[in-house]
């Protein structure tokens, strides 16, 4: 499923999902994401989680019933099984708001995505969130707004950002020290790389 997508929706805040599935896609729901995309009429082929937000599980005909006690989130869970049919592009929705450290967590799981090779967007009411790893990012003419630039490893060498108000050439950024925040768009192209590390972006939805 190398373009596929598979969309995670989460029981966090619900902005709208915005999205239509192709055939190729996959949807999974992460416990409470279920109602979400009920609201939308956005159809699951999975559903996912321990149920302490839906309380119980739901009618369909694709369960993973997680246990309470677990070293994964439901919504890591869910990106494993992504992973394990194929997937490498994730979208998580309903992954920010509520309680901090889930939206920590699915920060988190995208660095694992990242350094594990693959891609994912973690999507919030404003923003969306991605990571980088040994690689780059481009945006093209007519992005508008803040992006802000955080490393999620514990240094990150040889970081640019070119094409941005503030640019920076090959320089170390550190996980201490938030020297990437409320850099603006200018109505170029722009790129951010890194040559050893991981990257937090975070730009305009």
């Amino acid at each position: 499923m190398e373009n596929g997508i598979c969309y995670i929706v989460g029981a966090g805040e619900n902005h709208g999902l915005g999205f239509v599935p192709n055939p190729e896609d996959y949807v999974i729901a992460a416990d409470g994401g279920f109602a979400h995309l009920q609201r939308e009429g956005i159809r699951a082929d999975m559903v996912i989680g321990d149920f302490d937000s839906l309380k119980s599980p739901p009618e369909h005909g694709n369960i993973v019933a997680l246990p309470s006690e677990k070293d994964d989130t439901d919504t890591f869970a869910a990106v494993r099984e992504g992973i394990g049919r194929g997937y490498r592009e994730f979208h998580i929705y309903g992954g920010t708001g509520g309680r901090f450290e889930h939206t920590f967590a699915n920060i988190q799981t995208l660095a694992y995505l990242s350094q594990n090779g693959m891609h994912g967007r973690l999507i919030g009411g404003r923003e969306i969130m991605t990571a980088i790893t040994d690689g780059a990012l481009s945006f093209d003419y007519g992005q508008k707004g803040y992006i802000s630039v955080f490393a999620l490893s514990d240094r990150a060498e040889g970081v640019s950002l070119r094409g941005l108000k503030y640019e920076l050439e090959d320089a170390e950024v550190s996980n201490s020290f938030p020297i990437g925040v409320s850099n603006e768009f200018v109505g170029k192209k722009s790129e951010i790389s890194v040559k050893k590390g991981t990257l937090l972006i975070i730009y305009p939805k």
